[in-house]
């Protein structure tokens, strides 16, 4: 898997090869800042800051008599672990792995080679002198090795050597070492980036016992949260398919020890830490990934405007004038992915456009999966029927690694929560043949973005032999036979309605009305206008146990309709058709500001499509479907911020039937392969 690399340690190392002989490495000096509430350390090393978690060392050592005077109580410093088994008998071997570990790794520096511990995973090896002369020459003072290995080059007058009662198993990377109570302990050590676009309600790190810790850190100038990223080498020698990316969290999914706000501090002031994580994180976890932090969400998965926004501050998009919306509600999430490249990962639910919107906005990959596709248990609810996980990527490939290890059998949903039938998802290469083009979702609104989409039509035709149907969707199912779908503009307003009220209703705004009510003299909480007026005037008459269950039955007749008559399977394909359409803003900039959008060159983000029944976000809500934002190029827009031409993404959206989502991942990889489709890049533009 691709890795970011880190330039500038790398060309450092570089010109350290060329010179090391001739003068010794001088490195940045340690500097402790502050001890955060949770008893870590924070530490500069030249302009990096770093948290080590001191609560929670990975190991410890006894400190030898002779070393008390050198670590005596208190004492830190920067340390590398380096496997001796991985050095062999010569100093070019060692070059070799510190150069690997600055090209791999965006926290390592040599400035953690203060202090370096020889360990060693299979058995104890010996050592070539040279090691010791190569690690005299890049400055450090310390090593630590087995005792059989000490005993052996004691000799390197430039080097303090000490034994080490056995040996440390610690996975390669960056530590500090603390002398405390008698012992050396090695605490694991976090970068801590700066969330200049604040998308994040704040960091978090994993503690003891799979707990996770908010990080009290800000950034001094506008008080931005730091994220602590753990080094990757510490995932090196980890087998496991995930191992060291790192994924931030939407916070409506429970982790271990953080109180789940799902963007209202009234639910959080109610609620404790959760107990643990819900299963569609735990499995992140067991994969080898790394949870990173909670990022932003509008309230409750409102979908809020972001002038709507109250409890939080609304996050910043980083592509074009720095100034365009995020949409909602998880909007940290692709926002976060397309402004940090120590990111790799964002988990988002989605139930009307939750996770696509977002994707489309800020030029990144994310899907709303299949139906039941992923365990909703432990996750603040929205439409119980309609929500879904899905996940936020700056690259093709990895997006789809990531989604096929991550989506398993054991953790679809159950029919009786979905209302539909038992979910069959192959992975196989039987793509559709025909590309379904609707006239009414169709085409782009800015007419400089259509071409863009015209090249890939035309090449995803010539790629996979497909042809091209166009269709008016609003026609197709009004002129259907089927009572199931004969007045869609009701599934949509109705149905659906039902759906996305009743189940939040009922697990989160009727429990706070009634906590929040006890404990303050009966008043009503303070939550964002997109839930105050219709949860205070919530209509139980009309939205029940009752009436859900037949919006449900409601739903599974359309679903099937839609399966048996527009996007259905054959022999040949598991979907015939992909269905495209444009989820975003078609080419065209939307403002986190108001009044910006009211504007003959730029537009609202989730406007219904003029003449369609229904928004193109809600086909599949509405149907089961899985619907895939890809971001395919980018247009020049003229600036109403910055006064300057700027570029906005422009995305489209894949529709498959219910069950066909790795099938399209597979032909998403196949576009890429041949470079249909790229990475994206963090930062102004996409491309």
């Amino acid at each position: 898997m691709r890795f970011p690399i880190v330039q500038t340690a790398v060309a450092a190392w570089s010109l350290f090869l060329t010179t090391s002989l001739a003068a010794p490495y001088r490195r940045n000096p340690f500097t402790i800042l502050q001890k955060t509430t949770d008893h870590g350390v924070v530490f500069t090393l030249g302009n990096i800051t770093y948290l080590a978690d001191t609560k929670n060392p990975k190991a410890a050592i006894p400190t030898m008599a002779n070393d008390l005077a050198v670590f005596h109580e208190g004492f830190s410093m920067p340390m590398t672990v380096i496997d001796a088994n991985a050095v062999s008998k010569t100093g070019k071997s060692f070059e070799d792995i510190v150069e690997n570990y600055l090209a791999a790794d965006d926290v390592f520096t040599m400035d953690f080679l203060e202090a370096v511990c020889l360990t060693s995973s299979t058995g104890l090896p010996s050592v070539n002198s040279s090691v010791f002369s190569q690690l005299a020459a890049m400055d450090a003072k310390h090593v630590f090795m087995p005792a059989h290995l000490a005993e052996h080059h004691n000799h390197h007058k430039a080097l303090s050597l000490h034994a080490m009662d056995g040996n440390v198993s610690l996975p390669p990377g960056p530590y500090l070492l603390s002398s405390t109570a008698g012992r050396l302990t090695f605490a694991p050590v976090y970068r801590l980036y700066e969330d200049s676009y604040r998308n994040f309600l704040y960091g978090a790190y994993e503690g003891s016992n799979g707990s996770y810790t908010p990080l009290d850190v800000t950034y001094p100038s506008f008080r931005y949260p730091a994220i602590p990223v753990p080094s990757r080498l510490y995932s090196w020698n980890d087998p496991r398919p995930f191992a060291g990316f790192r994924v931030a969290i939407k916070d409506l999914f429970d982790m271990k020890g953080l109180v789940t706000s799902g963007g209202s501090q009234a639910w959080a002031h109610i609620n404790e830490p959760a107990m643990s994580n819900a299963p569609s994180i735990q499995r992140i976890i067991d994969l080898g990934g790394v949870l990173v932090g909670k990022y932003k969400l509008a309230q409750f998965a409102s979908g809020a405007h972001p002038w709507d926004w109250q409890d939080e501050h609304y996050p910043f998009n980083p592509r074009g004038d720095g100034w365009l919306t995020c949409s909602s509600s998880s909007s940290g999430g692709g926002c976060s992915i397309a402004a940090y490249d120590w990111l790799d990962y964002a988990i988002g639910s989605d139930t009307g456009s939750s996770v696509r919107r977002p994707a489309a906005v800020s030029g990144t990959y994310g899907n709303r999966p299949s139906q039941g596709l992923m365990s909703l248990e432990q996750v603040l609810p929205l439409g119980g029927a309609t929500d879904t996980a899905g996940v936020f990527s700056g690259d093709p490939h990895r997006w789809a690694y990531f989604a096929k290890h991550w989506y398993t059998p054991s953790l679809y949903q159950s029919t009786n929560t979905t209302g539909l039938s038992t979910l069959q998802v192959p992975d196989t290469n039987a793509f559709p043949k025909t590309i379904l083009y609707p006239t009414d979702y169709l085409p782009l609104n800015n007419s400089a973005a259509e071409p863009i989409l015209d090249n890939l039509i035309s090449n995803m035709t010539s790629l996979f032999g497909m042809t091209v149907k166009r269709i008016n969707f609003t026609a197709t199912v009004d002129t259907a036979s089927d009572p199931a779908v004969a007045n869609i503009t009701s599934l949509w307003r109705d149905t659906l309605r039902i759906i996305n009220t009743y189940t939040q209703y009922t697990e989160v705004g009727a429990p706070l009305i009634a906590a929040w009510a006890a404990l303050f003299d009966g008043r009503f909480p303070p939550i964002d206008p997109a839930r105050r007026e219709p949860w205070h005037t919530f209509n139980a008459t009309a939205v029940n146990q009752q009436t859900y269950n037949e919006a449900l039955r409601q739903k599974k007749a359309a679903v099937e309709w839609y399966e048996s008559q527009f996007q259905y399977s054959t022999p040949e394909s598991c979907s015939e058709s992909v269905l495209l359409y444009d989820i975003g803003t078609g080419g065209l900039p939307s403002y986190r500001e108001e009044e910006l959008n009211n504007n003959p060159l730029a537009t609202y983000a989730d406007t219904k499509e003029e003449g369609a029944a229904i928004p193109g976000a809600t086909i599949c809500p509405l149907f089961g479907c899985a619907d895939f934002t890809v971001p395919i190029g980018q247009v020049k827009y003229y600036s109403q911020v910055t006064f300057h031409t700027e570029y906005v993404p422009v995305t489209i959206n894949m529709v498959v039937k219910r069950g066909c989502d790795f099938v399209l991942y597979n032909m998403i990889e196949k576009l890429a392969d041949v470079g249909m489709l790229n990475a994206v890049q963090t930062g102004r533009t996409a491309f």
